[in-house]
């Protein structure tokens, strides 16, 4: 019955009684809800209150899911429904799908979540939904008011007494690729914590600043005794790009750690080159490896698709100003 439901797509109203209806939830189902037309959504939007709250639940972590796993579906103006769903996991799960959203209209709804919802768990999703954000405004793929108007926000949530450590984590990691004097401060302030999360979260920042004033930090970092540490200083490393990790990286990729291993192998491929690509080929040869071939394989593609010319972005940057069209600065 499920591939039937995958293969014909079905008049919306008898999916939406599949999907609130059926004793049990059809993934596949699911995918029809990408792309929905005007008239289907405001359906979708009617009938979603209505829908008991383990099944809200379920159908907005699954389409998280299926965000994270495909690009080619789009659940964006779901999400922007279930972002004022009365259950936080509902909340959580619809910020989590928007993770590599760039319609700067969600930005209002989200930074009002980051500041006013009750939920630590949301406050801090919200704070990790707005860091893709930020990092595609400074890289100049939207308008630089979009950093302008974030960075402040959540320098305040990061600075403000009383904050929990999961949004003051969720904050720093967010703010950190943006050209904002005080931010390398609070990196620094951050690896210092007593806290060990804070210090994890220090070095994840690090390396999304692109900024290789941290890059021996980083490189230290890759022979902690700490694991997750050692894994996302690798992480830090692979995003930072500098060859002079590659030692230490190739090193890791015989860490006794699988999480570990794979940061390393990832990585290896971000940095590329021709020692990375002799190791990662090794490794491919390596019987004991067997179980990160997979990985090693998208590394070694992904160093292909590097160095080839690709324009990953089109951003027009007339589209600037436009922005009192794009509903950025509406008010909370």
């Amino acid at each position: 019955m499920e591939e039937e439901y995958f293969d014909k797509k079905l008049p919306f109203a008898e999916l939406m009684h599949h999907l609130f209806e059926d004793e049990a939830l059809s993934i596949p189902l699911l995918y029809q809800l990408s792309d929905l037309e005007t008239a289907d959504l405001a359906a979708f939007q009617a009938r979603w209150p209505q829908a008991a709250d383990e099944r809200r639940q379920q159908i907005a972590r699954h389409l998280a899911d299926l965000t994270e796993d495909s690009f080619t579906v789009d659940f964006a103006p779901l999400f922007a429904i279930l972002l004022s769903d009365a259950i936080p996991a509902v909340r959580v799960a619809a910020l989590d799908g928007l993770w590599d959203a760039t319609d700067v209209k969600l930005v209002a709804p989200i930074l009002r979540l980051l500041e006013e919802d009750r939920e630590t768990a949301v406050r801090a999703s919200a704070a990790s939904t707005l860091a893709h954000y930020v990092m595609m405004s400074e890289w100049g793929e939207l308008p630089p008011s979009v950093s302008t108007r974030i960075v402040p926000r959540l320098l305040a949530q990061y600075e403000a007494v009383g904050t929990e450590t999961a949004v003051k984590r969720a904050a720093l990691e967010a703010m950190a690729a943006a050209n904002h004097p005080r931010v390398p401060q609070f990196i620094e302030e951050a690896y210092e914590d007593k806290a060990f999360e804070m210090q994890l979260s220090a070095v994840f920042a690090m390396g999304s600043s692109a900024d290789l004033r941290w890059l021996q930090t980083v490189l230290y970092e890759l022979e902690s005794p700490m694991a997750e540490m050692r894994a996302e200083a690798a992480r830090a490393a692979g995003v930072l790009g500098s060859s002079d990790a590659v030692p230490g990286l190739a090193e890791l990729t015989l860490d006794e750690d699988s999480d570990v291993v794979e940061a390393a192998i990832i990585a290896l491929g971000q940095i590329g080159g021709e020692e990375p690509t002799r190791i990662l080929t090794e490794l491919l040869d390596d019987a004991e490896a067997e179980s990160f071939y997979e990985v090693i394989e998208e590394a070694l593609e992904a160093m292909s698709w590097l160095a080839g010319d690709f324009t990953l972005f089109d951003f027009d940057e007339d589209e600037a100003d436009d922005e009192d069209d794009l509903g950025l600065f509406s008010q909370n």
